[in-house]
């Protein structure tokens, strides 16, 4: 079975981190994740992920480093995540989504992050933490 990739996006602009509220499917609804989506066929992650950016927050960024490790999702996909700044624009809710949350290092834990998102989560405040240093 071929695994389809689902990128995400830890958006960091300002020493903060950029946290959307899935408001579909009803499953995931109200708990929090890194925005971004599947990686169409012919198209790199960086490149999926600007795309996927720009529809749903109609931003502008700049995808910078991939997050080690890979998470599962629903069968046939696999969760990678990529650091990204953000250049243009001011993120607004628009796909997938009813509301953003700019998160501090130590606020991580203020918002019910989806449980395949966490890892990435962990490691994207490390490094927010470790540059802000």
């Amino acid at each position: 079975m071929t695994v389809r990739v689902v990128v995400g996006g830890a958006v960091f602009d300002r020493g903060r981190l950029l946290a959307a509220r899935r408001s579909a499917p009803p499953a995931l609804a109200g708990r929090w994740e890194l925005p971004g989506g599947k990686v169409e066929p012919g198209e790199t992650p960086e490149r999926a992920l600007v795309r996927e950016l720009r529809e749903e927050l109609g931003v502008e960024a700049a995808p910078s480093q991939r997050i080690p490790g890979e998470w599962p999702l629903k069968p046939g996909y696999v969760l990678q995540v990529w650091t990204a700044t953000l250049i243009a624009g001011e993120p607004r809710p628009l796909e997938d989504h009813d509301q953003l949350r700019w998160l501090e290092p130590g606020q991580v834990d203020q918002v019910d992050w989806l449980d395949e998102d966490r890892p990435a989560v962990a490691e994207a405040m490390r490094l927010l933490a470790a540059a802000a240093s």
